[in-house]
């Protein structure tokens, strides 16, 4: 290797340190961290699912605050295309994932965006996380626009019903199946379906029906009266929850025997004051190294976890065991399994449950510094893409934002010399880029 290509091979190196350690050092020092959502960035947010019914709405916005599981749901769902509704519930019985996501196997359509659109999905959840009672503000602030709009109504697909809230001031909106065994999820244009939008500098996310879900639909096709409505699913099975508490409260209720029939290691003290039928608690052990928006969301779910934990998370293990979820920080060498979890001896493990021993690329396949690149895959379509568009930078903080950086800093010269970059390992490269998109 010549001197210039050297230098080079450092400056990138220490311009990756650099990348990864951002955000961390922007969330430190005493920083108040990113102001909280406004009520028409929610409303753009929550914008593609405000009409779902009630059940698939609370828990689609649990999932969203697992992202990187969301990941491994979608890519079962792709490898097993003909096991659908509650027989792919029960076949995910023993996957790791948090119950929410293991119930969105039942549809497809909902979690294939959401894997899609990693950027919103992400977006989504430390909105919830941080902002739960806004969300279900927003939520119903629309449902009141669709109405007003003569777009939201009963049908055979859905039972639309209004009442008053507990406080007397604003009305509270309900969407459930009309046919409780059977869930229609609708799909619509927002700029259509809430009789136009009101904040231009907050487009909402939009994406098209994608047309394997939603017959009769093709590419390019307008949704003149705002919706599509897919197949029917026999999906009664998947839902384990409902917004009795959502609209005024903003928690969820969760019904812990239905939970149990999706995911057989539920735990109630996983719920809130560890009630059998309680409210919903986010759990930071399926976040799987991901990294909060703010110090504040941070604390108060990953700071639970322990002292130690809170170490060997910010030094890049992940939640589950100790396995190291940072791509960015081991540029070359790739991530090194602990001894329980290697089932040969070369067998390096990552976030994305490989089983061969050569795969280093890290949390979703990919190489470099965990950021999900995947800006060829964007489907979205008429405002589609979200900030910034489709995956681009959903991860790029997944298991190294603050925790590699700072083990990097901390190793000085000796991580540069040590860490392999110049060789031709996994994660020796890079994406860049995005296509930003329309929303």
């Amino acid at each position: 290797m010549t001197n210039w290509n050297k230098r080079w091979v450092k400056a990138a190196f220490w311009w990756l340190i650099l990348l990864v350690a951002a955000p961390a050092f922007a969330d430190s020092g005493g920083s108040a961290g990113p102001a909280p959502y406004k009520p028409e960035e929610l409303e753009a947010l929550v914008a593609p699912i405000a009409l779902y019914p009630d059940s698939v709405l609370a828990q689609v916005l649990m999932a969203s605050t697992y992202p990187l599981e969301i990941v491994h749901a979608a890519r079962w769902v792709k490898e097993n295309p003909n096991t659908k509704g509650d027989a792919a519930v029960k076949a995910v019985q023993n996957q790791t994932w948090d119950t929410s996501v293991k119930s969105l196997v039942a549809f497809p359509q909902i979690l294939e965006p959401m894997y899609d659109k990693l950027d919103w999905t992400q977006k989504l959840g430390d909105a919830f996380l941080a902002q739960q009672q806004d969300v279900f503000a927003a939520v119903q602030r629309l449902r009141a626009r669709a109405q007003e709009a003569g777009n939201l109504k009963s049908n055979e697909q859905q039972q639309v019903s209004v009442e008053p809230a507990a406080n007397g001031q604003t009305s509270i909106v309900r969407i459930e199946p009309a046919n409780p065994e059977v869930i229609y999820v609708p799909a619509y244009d927002p700029a259509v379906v809430y009789g136009g939008w009101s904040y231009p500098a907050y487009p909402p996310y939009y994406w098209p029906p994608y047309p394997a879900y939603y017959p009769g639909y093709y590419p390019g096709a307008a949704l003149a009266t705002g919706f599509a409505w897919g197949i029917g699913l026999a999906a009664a099975g998947a839902i384990f929850s409902d917004c009795n508490s959502c609209w005024g409260g903003g928690d969820v209720n969760i019904n812990s025997d239905r939970a149990r029939n999706i995911d057989r290691n539920f735990d109630n003290s996983k719920l809130k004051n560890g009630e059998r039928n309680g409210r919903w608690q986010h759990d930071a052990g399926h976040r799987q190294g991901v990294a909060y928006r703010d110090s504040a969301t941070r604390d108060k779910f990953a700071g639970s976890r322990g002292a130690a934990d809170k170490r060997s998370q910010y030094r890049g293990r992940g939640t589950n065991g100790g396995n190291r979820v940072a791509t960015a920080d081991r540029p070359g060498g790739g991530n090194r399994a602990t001894a329980a979890d290697r089932s040969s001896a070369g067998n390096r493990s990552s976030m994305a449950d490989r089983s061969a021993g050569a795969n280093r690329a890290g949390a979703s396949d990919r190489s470099a510094n965990s950021n999900f690149n995947r800006a060829s895959n964007n489907r979205g379509g008429g405002y589609g893409g979200g900030y910034g568009g489709g995956r681009d930078g959903a991860f790029s903080g997944v298991g190294s934002s603050g925790r590699a950086s700072q083990r990097n800093f901390d190793r000085g010269s000796r991580s540069m010399q040590g860490s392999g970059f110049s060789r031709g390992g996994g994660g020796g490269s890079m994406r860049s880029g995005g296509r930003g998109g329309r929303r």
